[in-house]
């Protein structure tokens, strides 16, 4: 019989501390500890987190922007404005520079999501105030360069506060170009 309260008692505190958990309480916006996750399956799709350091795609991003208070992967809260991402597999919090191949601007970005799903060639979702400040809010998806990058704490601290990360020279014309033809052959073959 003790056996069997104890057994109830530990299922009740289960039941109410997952309720803690749900609901108006995030995790502090902190760069630690940093999650890889195990892997996730999404539509039939196996998804296997992992440090990458020398993660360079090319690809599109999408971004999104009404989800506002949800819930993020890593736990905050999910803020339209900050300059924020999602991945599917990079570690939790990430810093990626992203670059626009239309115009050749970049921008620092915190991954603390995951996403986007479907398309293989989607590989970034930003918040809505991460597209504003790249400058593609207008289209529903952009071409992007990706590249994790070491980011320097001032712009962590800056990005951790829902406040973007110092500017970025845009990329010079002969590496835009180089960029963009790359992009034509690997991801957006016509």
């Amino acid at each position: 019989m003790a056996r069997l309260i104890r057994k109830a008692s530990l299922l009740t505190l289960c039941a109410v501390l997952a309720a803690c958990g749900g609901g108006g309480r995030y995790r502090p916006v902190s760069d630690v500890p940093v999650r890889i996750g195990a892997p996730y399956k999404v539509r039939g799709t196996t998804y296997t987190p992992a440090a990458q350091p020398g993660y360079d795609m090319l690809g599109y991003a999408t971004w999104y922007g009404t989800e506002s208070g949800t819930r993020v992967a890593n736990g905050e809260r999910f803020r339209p404005g900050w300059i924020t991402g999602a991945h599917t597999t990079l570690p939790l919090p990430a810093y990626v520079e992203v670059t626009a191949l239309d115009t050749g601007r970049r921008i620092v970005v915190r991954i603390n999501d995951r996403g986007p799903y479907g398309d293989p060639a989607l590989i970034l979702d930003l918040s809505k105030g991460a597209a504003q400040l790249l400058g593609v809010a207008a289209r529903g998806k952009a071409p992007v360069r990706v590249r994790v990058i070491d980011a320097i704490e001032k712009d962590r601290a800056a990005l951790r506060k829902g406040k973007p990360a110092r500017q970025l020279p845009p990329v010079s014309p002969a590496t835009l170009s180089s960029l963009r033809a790359q992009f034509v052959r690997g991801v957006d073959p016509r």
